[in-house]
């Protein structure tokens, strides 16, 4: 059986947009979806109520799927990791419990994000449907981006959409008397090595998912940038999780966190 995808809920202004977006991929998986509220006292009965009526309005929207509802003790932040342990997948909304109109540093889904120990997707209200110009998704060309890599092909084949693998590169700066000044390059040499990186990080992924029309692009550019333009229009952008594991948000590095944040699409933070 496949395992389940989890959304966080807040009962009290339920974050539609992520559990729609919850529901339809846990349709599209065929797995149990299951609505999790973190509460750090007794719930109430109003609470309840309003859970209760948005796990009738799944179940109904996606008689298909196994729909459950739960309130779970605990600060959001630490109860929806435990919640997700064993899931597929942690939807959240942006606006997280602290009931901001964007994600902000230090929020319940940027911590998420970082620490989940399976893929999470953030999913801003004013963003959640995306496009249909298929799914984005950011490579630097290193061997440990597998997990990244199978998942953007797996979620353009369940949505029978085609994918775009973007290799953001720049030259690197080196330190002069008071400047930053860019060695010499030979701008055909340099290109031409990010080309082949991003070639050798996709071999064999075509053959693998025959049914998934792709397209690479290795582009001057930041990469935060290039995907945060990328994603409009698009269904899906897909990151990996590194960075500094003692830092304040584990290994998202600051590539994800802009995406994470600023994106036009619904964003999945994949750890690798």
């Amino acid at each position: 059986m496949n395992r389940a995808v989890v959304v966080g809920v807040d009962p009290s202004e339920p974050n539609r947009a992520a559990v729609d977006w919850a529901a339809d991929e846990a349709s599209r998986r065929r797995a149990d979806l299951r609505l999790v509220h973190a509460r750090s006292g007794a719930a109430g009965p109003v609470e309840a109520q309003q859970l209760d009526r948005e796990w009738t309005r799944v179940a109904a929207d996606h008689p298909e799927v196994t729909v459950a509802a739960e309130l779970v003790d605990g600060a959001p932040r630490e109860a929806l990791l435990t919640a997700a342990a064993d899931a597929a997948l942690l939807v959240l909304g942006a606006r997280g419990a602290g009931g901001f109109p964007r994600l902000l540093v230090g929020s319940t889904s940027l911590h998420a994000a970082a620490h989940a120990a399976c893929p999470v997707v953030v999913v801003h209200h004013d963003a959640a449907t995306g496009g249909d110009g298929g799914v984005v998704v950011g490579v630097e060309g290193r061997d440990e981006e597998g997990p990244v890599l199978a998942y953007a092909f797996e979620a353009a084949r369940r949505q029978s959409l085609p994918l775009t693998v973007v290799h953001a590169w720049s030259y690197p700066l080196v330190l002069g008397p008071g400047h930053e000044v860019p060695p010499v390059y030979e701008e055909g040499h340099v290109e031409a090595e990010h080309e082949r990186l991003l070639t050798e990080a996709l071999a064999g992924w075509r053959e693998r998912f025959p049914d998934v029309a792709v397209t690479a692009t290795a582009v001057r550019s930041g990469s935060a940038k290039e995907l945060v333009s990328a994603s409009a229009g698009h269904a899906l952008v897909v990151v990996g999780r590194r960075g500094e594991p003692s830092g304040p948000f584990g290994r998202l590095g600051s590539t994800s966190q802009a995406v994470v944040q600023y994106a036009r699409c619904p964003v999945a933070v994949v750890p690798v």
